[in-house]
């Protein structure tokens, strides 16, 4: 019995007033992880937005399941300049007690999020989001800030955390989506029309 995706791309370019990639065509299922690679300038956040609230779709087609619940890891996930508050009370904020932390992320709970470093913060943000309910996860460059030895702690983060959901990963490290998605899509930039 086939699953329907969770998001299905068909020539799909993404772009605000004019576009930013070429054509792209991928599906996520449930249990998938996805990678999305590009360099800068090739649309990877501009479809990720686009996934969120189908905005930025200029043509092709971009479906999402209707009962696909989502959550997604901004670029710069948004933390105030003096956080009072600590790791648990992070995941607990964002509803990430569906599963519990992997035991690298445990030393973290009690710390206040403003006293520990990129990197710790990151690694918090990547579970506050693998650990809630949604059926699909949206992790925009996961691997910022994250030393080799922390990125190795998000491979495996990412592993326990897909279960029977969709997961899109988009990252310019293409030997971190290699190693950890089940399949890599590259999205290319649109060539300029003079």
């Amino acid at each position: 019995m086939s699953v329907d995706p969770l998001v299905r791309a068909d020539t799909l370019v993404v772009g605000h007033r004019f576009p930013i990639c070429r054509p792209v065509s991928f599906e996520l299922r449930p249990g998938e992880i996805l990678g999305l690679a590009g360099p800068n300038g090739s649309g990877k956040t501009t479809l990720l937005h686009a996934i969120v609230d189908a905005e930025h779709v200029l043509s092709g087609s971009l479906v999402r399941r209707r009962d696909a619940e989502l959550t997604v890891l901004q670029q710069r996930p948004g933390l105030p300049e003096e956080a009072p508050f600590t790791g648990a009370d992070l995941l607990r904020i964002c509803k990430a007690e569906h599963r519990d932390p992997p035991p690298c992320l445990l030393p973290l709970l009690p710390k206040r999020m403003d006293m520990l470093s990129g990197g710790q913060v990151q690694l918090l943000h990547v579970w506050a989001c693998l650990g809630c309910s949604a059926s699909l996860v949206l992790l925009d460059e996961p691997t910022n800030h994250l030393d080799p030895d922390a990125r190795v702690r998000l491979a495996d983060m990412v592993e326990t955390g897909r279960a029977d959901r969709g997961l899109l990963l988009v990252s310019h490290d293409r030997t971190f989506l290699e190693q950890t998605c089940n399949r890599v899509v590259d999205l290319l930039p649109a060539t300029a029309q003079f």
